[in-house]
């Protein structure tokens, strides 16, 4: 069905001398090409909010005020109750996103979110179980490794096709720029969003495990000898001397001299964000760990996530939050 619109023009100036006069328009909105609608609702948006300038600018001062505030109090939760803090920004993160999303009817996004879940949540689960199976944590590792890898790559291409869209290279493979540009941002979504949540989910079943083999307590003291033919990890035996090349996977020793599988040592330093070593509790080198330079970037990428994470669980309830200050002074 067809919308018709009434325009009313205040106080036009015409070019044969007539007076001021209030006019009104009427036209069919369906008869517009796109930036000619985008036009109208623009020029309707500035007219509803002309002369509210002050209160625009108490909106302002509000939203920053409340950023200030909340970062204020984000930092301090964090650190004197981590665990809770963690435990509610992991829940946002998985929560946020969906609610928006269904809102907006992405379904790429949701089958790719219900598969994340579904295998996350076993993997979880068999990271939680009492006894742990000795080939739990090397089905954990290897899945948010794989996770992580993946995600990696996902933001990357992103990334690339958003720059080769500003630069216009796409228009050398005939594809529209807004088509480009949608397909790199959501790939850039989609690593960005599952390569934080992934880093959260494998903390968590990080300390489970560690805490559940044995090797590794809140104190800080092992509760079992460590023999120096078992990993600290998983607690099976290293069959691959350090000095040794593996046919599967290597056999890395750290500074304290305590010697771990490659997948293993690997998945707790970067996946699950451990820069110690699982069983004293020394720091752990990376730069000596990864001899392969192109390798190294993968930690800095980490550290991004962790920055991201903020803006994707908690900006938009701030954001919210703002909304409902602002709904309650009556501003709009």
């Amino acid at each position: 069905m067809a919308g018709v619109f009434e325009v009313e023009v205040d106080g036009v100036e015409h070019d044969h001398g007539l007076e001021h006069h209030d006019e009104q328009i009427q036209f069919d909105v369906s008869k517009l090409s796109p930036e000619e609608k985008w036009r109208v609702e623009h020029a309707r948006m500035h007219a509803k909010h002309k002369g509210h300038e002050a209160m625009h600018a108490e909106m302002v001062l509000i939203l920053i005020v409340t950023l200030v505030i909340a970062q204020l109090v984000l930092v301090q939760w964090k650190q004197r109750h981590p665990k809770s803090y963690n435990l509610v920004t992991l829940f946002q993160m998985w929560v946020v996103p969906l609610y928006f999303t269904t809102k907006l009817h992405w379904w790429r996004f949701l089958t790719t979110w219900f598969i994340f879940s579904v295998i996350t949540a076993y993997v979880s689960y068999r990271a939680t179980r009492k006894p742990l199976a000795c080939t739990t944590p090397r089905l954990v590792y290897k899945w948010f490794l794989l996770l992580y890898k993946i995600s990696y790559a996902t933001g990357i291409v992103g990334y690339s096709v958003v720059m080769f869209t500003l630069f216009g290279i796409n228009l050398i493979f005939r594809i529209k720029p807004e088509d480009a540009m949608d397909f790199g941002v959501s790939l850039l979504f989609y690593g960005l969003y599952y390569g934080v949540l992934g880093r959260d989910f494998a903390e968590m079943c990080a300390d489970f495990m560690a805490s559940t083999v044995g090797y590794y307590s809140a104190s800080g003291m092992p509760t079992k000898h460590l023999s120096d033919n078992i990993c600290a990890v998983c607690g099976q035996p290293i069959l691959v001397d350090v000095s040794e090349e593996g046919i599967i996977e290597n056999t890395y020793r750290l500074s304290c001299n305590h010697v771990f599988h490659e997948f293993c040592i690997r998945g707790w330093c970067i996946v699950g964000k451990k820069q110690m070593c699982p069983y004293c509790k020394e720091k752990v080198d990376l730069k000596r760990m990864f001899s392969n330079p192109w390798e190294r970037p993968h930690v800095m990428y980490g550290q991004l996530l962790d920055w991201l994470r903020y803006l994707v669980a908690w900006q938009p309830v701030i954001i919210g939050f703002v909304q409902g200050i602002n709904y309650a002074l009556g501003l709009e």
